[in-house]
């Protein structure tokens, strides 16, 4: 068996894992908050989740050999999305509570502080 991935696997998986800074369970239980809104928890488990948010909690429990080409383009897809939404910045960004749960919906708590700065 082949342990090694793709360079640009391997690349997309360090850039993910730089930005996504919430773990699968802390994610998962944000998507079924979010997705529950003001009301209580919806009968269907799996109605209103984020599908990109759902496959995110699925990557951050899946080790760097088992990964497939699709999961890469997922893990590609969530890195253009969060470097995005980071650049594009609201200048209130830390009252706007739109713009921090995007983030959050892959992944990404904008509010957390970055361990390298600490």
């Amino acid at each position: 068996m082949n342990s090694r991935i793709p360079a640009d696997a391997e690349l997309a998986w360090e850039d993910f894992h730089r930005l996504v800074n919430m773990t699968s369970e802390e994610l998962r239980t944000w998507l079924l908050t979010d997705a529950s809104g003001e009301e209580a928890f919806p009968a269907d488990p799996g109605a209103g989740v984020s599908e990109l948010g759902a496959r995110v909690v699925d990557l951050l429990r899946k080790r760097k050999v088992d990964l497939t080409d699709a999961d890469a383009d997922v893990m590609r897809q969530v890195v253009e999305y969060v470097e995005d939404r980071l650049e594009n910045r609201p200048p209130d960004a830390e009252q706007d509570e739109t713009w921090r749960h995007e983030l959050m919906s892959v992944g990404h708590d904008p509010l957390r502080p970055d361990p390298s700065s600490a």
